[in-house]
């Protein structure tokens, strides 16, 4: 569940303290490479054709740094993309650790580029900047020149509305990717080796995955004699709008309450509400008390980062971890590793807890709004708009995002079948996660809808897809909780923003606190549970809900038209 409005509302949340605290950037251009300077001398073709300008001009682009591409300007998809163009690009490189600090700073500041392109730019900046005129309005853009962007709009309706600012205009475009296995991201790894070695069925109830637990912890299934085995781990989440799914309560709260990773749902009633003042949330955590009481969590799974996760899954000479949450195998292995134990983790079905609970988090809205803004430094947007516009093309996003025509991918031929059991679209030839120089490695804006992402060709020889398409279709779809249950993507008006960015702070560093020690028993949770709603109530979590109402009742209003 992507909620859009969710998804960075604690950045930004101190902007002094963003700006003192900002890094610098490095600065990769090389400015001397084109002729023009992005002034609007240069004309801009009709829509839809190329070149987009009849003079060169330079377009400044800032952007994060991608560990997974060499070098942006000597990029084989940039030379492509410029003489396809006649748009030389000059590349504002920002370290992935300032990426937050350095927008901040930029649009507080207004030194600014011509493009802020892949840095998140939130609901919230762009209702705020865009009402201050930093970020333009892209609607007559888009209404004149929008090829792509319209044909986007037409085949995935839910884009357009999660893009439209309250005030109506849009300010950011998006990067939609309508990843069917994501859509259902909370899911949980566990090591099949294991429950084979060990004559262990594949747990289904909450009960029955503490037994396999104890079984990995006392039976020695990595069979090196040494009681090194780690039966059940995880990296914590950041915030309520992180997408890693790697925290250990992110699967399992699931069996005992709905608990989407976003924190925020809409219930029965169709109220907005939250998961972590519940009953079952209680219950949750004093299962996942149990399990740390007992030696079967990490004690390291509250403190551990993603990376050190994956060190665990990879560990050399012998496999050590049981399992883990997360979206995919990537989570806690090396993705096509020397090791291949990434093919031996697999997912298990939601676990059906004490009282029949038993769901799968749903998230239709994967947008990935914040893209791609043009700030009032462009010389010439409408170029600048072109140029996104174009990023939207299906063979252009393939080339941004997979490489190079029938070198690392290829259309697929007549009798190829996708991961959906229909006739293909494409065969990806490319290795993922790798760094390269021949595309963007999904830096920049894309468009890639289930039409083109189920039309991937199902091949045996790089099965990573088919193995998440088929393992979310078989376990976690059956259940998947109902499409009303879903906030979505809603945008607040800038006093709104400025209110509720206030009380999520405050709501979710305490309740991050609260739930680390509930689990590892540094706080009883039936002595204090009462206090525990208590400091919700008196941190106003009431008002947060009711901002959360009128935004989602606006949006539906709007939505209806």
């Amino acid at each position: 569940m992507k909620f859009k409005a969710v998804v960075t509302l604690l950045v930004g949340v101190s902007m002094l303290g963003s700006i003192l605290s900002a890094c610098s950037s490095s600065n990769n251009s090389n400015s001397g490479a084109a002729a023009g300077n992005g002034t609007a001398e240069a004309t801009v073709a009709e829509a839809g054709q190329f070149p987009i300008v009849d003079e060169k001009i330079t377009l400044r682009v800032m952007t994060g740094a991608n560990p997974s591409v060499e070098d942006f300007d000597t990029n084989e998809f940039t030379k492509y993309f410029e003489e396809l163009t006649n748009i030389h690009v000059e590349w504002e490189i920002v370290p992935t650790s300032t990426v937050t600090e350095k927008l901040n700073l930029a649009l507080a500041s207004g030194d600014l580029p011509d493009v802020i392109m892949t840095m998140n730019v939130t609901p919230e900046q762009q209702a705020l900047y865009g009402e201050q005129g930093v970020l333009l309005p892209l609607n007559d853009y888009i209404e004149k020149y929008g090829v792509n962007t319209k044909k986007m709009f037409e085949e995935s309706p839910l884009v357009e509305s999660t893009i439209t600012s309250a005030d109506g205009n849009i300010y950011a475009l998006p990067a939609p990717n309508e990843c069917y296995h994501c859509s259902m991201r909370q899911k949980l790894w566990i090591y099949e080796p294991w429950l084979e070695k060990l004559n262990l069925d594949m747990p289904t109830t909450t009960e029955e995955f503490y037994e396999v637990l104890k079984a990995f912890k006392t039976q020695d299934p990595n069979g090196n004699g040494i009681a090194d085995e780690i039966p059940f781990s995880g990296a914590p989440q950041v915030n309520q709008s992180s997408t890693l799914t790697t925290s250990v309560e992110n699967f399992l709260m699931n069996s005992f309450t709905y608990a989407p990773f976003t924190r925020i749902y809409v219930n029965d009633e169709g109220k907005v509400d939250v998961p972590f003042n519940k009953d079952g949330w209680k219950e949750g955590l004093t299962y996942l008390n149990r399990l740390y009481s007992e030696g079967l969590m990490d004690p390291q799974a509250l403190t551990r980062d993603a990376a050190q996760l994956v060190q665990l899954g990879e560990n050399p000479d012998v496999p050590i971890l049981g399992a883990a949450s997360g979206p995919n195998q990537s989570a806690l292995t090396q993705l096509n590793g020397s090791s291949g134990r990434w093919l031996e983790y697999v997912a298990v079905a939601p676990l059906k807890g004490p009282d029949g609970v038993q769901v799968t988090q749903y998230d239709p809205y994967q947008v990935a709004p914040g893209q791609f803004v043009i700030t009032n430094k462009a010389k010439n947007p409408e170029a600048a708009f072109r140029f996104a516009d174009a990023l939207y093309d299906r063979e252009i996003t393939l080339r941004s995002t997979i490489g190079e025509p029938d070198v690392d991918w290829r259309w697929a031929t007549a009798d190829e079948i996708g991961l959906n059991g229909e006739a293909a679209v494409y065969m990806d030839m490319s290795k993922f996660g790798v760094t390269q120089n021949k595309q963007w490695s999904q830096t920049g804006i894309a468009y890639r809808p289930n039409s083109l992402r189920l039309g991937l060709v199902a091949n045996p020889e790089n099965p990573l897809d088919s193995i998440l398409y088929n393992e979310t279709k078989e376990k976690y779809e059956p259940y998947r909780v109902d499409v009303e249950t879903v906030l979505p993507p809603i945008n607040f008006t800038v006093d709104q923003s400025a209110e509720i960015a206030d009380l999520s702070k405050t709501i979710y560093d305490y309740t991050n606190e609260m739930m680390a020690r509930f689990i590892i028993g540094d706080v009883d949770i039936n002595a204090e549970w009462e206090q525990y709603l208590a400091t919700l109530d008196s941190m106003n979590l009431s008002r947060y809900l009711e901002i959360y109402q009128e935004a989602y009742e606006t949006y539906k209003s709007a939505s209806s038209k």
